[in-house]
């Protein structure tokens, strides 16, 4: 059994003065929530027990309301005090995750398309994007086809692949968090984890394609990017994106 973990804290400073009375993964993306779309790519993966990790009781009560309508999930809540990092998600979800494989996503992530089969355990992805220095990104061998490391907003790109806010891995990924130390900005680095797994087991990367429509909504253009592309899909097809709907 695989769970999800949706890390829903932070401050969204960079989307002020929208988020002064709400947090982030609470705003319109069009006609629903940005949460919602964390959770459908969730419940695309068979997962129907989801953790989702707020700043505060408050905010948790309020994703409480958000997804009270969402049939065939089971959800919990808890807070994240201090935003000290992805990895962190891991070590407050501990006793959620209990010794199982889970799938963590970002909450201000949404993805719109058929992602590759789970080959693996341990998977991330890479998203081909036209400005690698602000992403982690994937460092290849010689031949291209596997991985060597990932490397966090580097001056010179190895590549132009950058992973996004989505990460599978099994159930050791609460020890192996443990042992990540703080990186000098203070943080756990998702990088730093994703990392320790290729040097010490085996960590599976798919590149996705280019019918994968992925929005990272931290700022203001991309959280409007975001809500044209659903606006423009749903009125223009019968297909709900960011469908939270299980199908039986």
């Amino acid at each position: 059994m695989r769970k999800g973990i949706i890390l829903a804290g932070g401050k969204g400073s960079r989307l002020y003065p929208l988020t002064y009375g709400t947090t982030k993964a609470l705003l319109p993306v069009y006609d629903k929530p940005l949460i919602h779309y964390p959770i459908s790519t969730l419940i695309q993966f068979g997962i129907k027990e989801i953790l989702i990790i707020a700043s505060s009781i408050e905010y948790c009560e309020a994703f409480g309301r958000a997804v009270k309508d969402i049939k065939g999930v089971k959800f919990e809540f808890t807070v994240q005090y201090d935003a000290v990092g992805i990895t962190d998600a891991f070590l407050v979800g501990e006793k959620f995750i209990d010794k199982q494989h889970v799938s963590l996503i970002l909450g201000d992530n949404i993805f719109d398309g058929k992602f590759p089969p789970l080959v693996s355990a341990n998977s991330v992805y890479g998203v081909k994007v036209d400005n690698p220095k602000a992403y982690g990104v994937i460092d290849f061998d010689k031949t291209g086809n596997h991985i060597v490391g990932i490397i966090e907003k580097p001056e010179t790109p190895p590549s132009s692949y950058a992973v996004p806010g989505l990460y599978h891995f099994d159930k050791t990924v609460v020890e192996k968090a443990k042992r990540i130390k703080p990186s000098p900005r203070g943080e756990i680095e998702i990088t730093d984890l994703i990392n320790l797994y290729i040097k010490e087991s085996f960590i599976n990367v798919d590149l996705l394609s280019d019918d994968m429509a992925w929005f990272d909504c931290g700022t203001h253009n991309h959280l409007l990017e975001a809500g044209n592309y659903v606006k423009a899909i749903q009125n223009r097809t019968a297909r709900v994106v960011g469908n939270t709907q299980i199908s039986c």
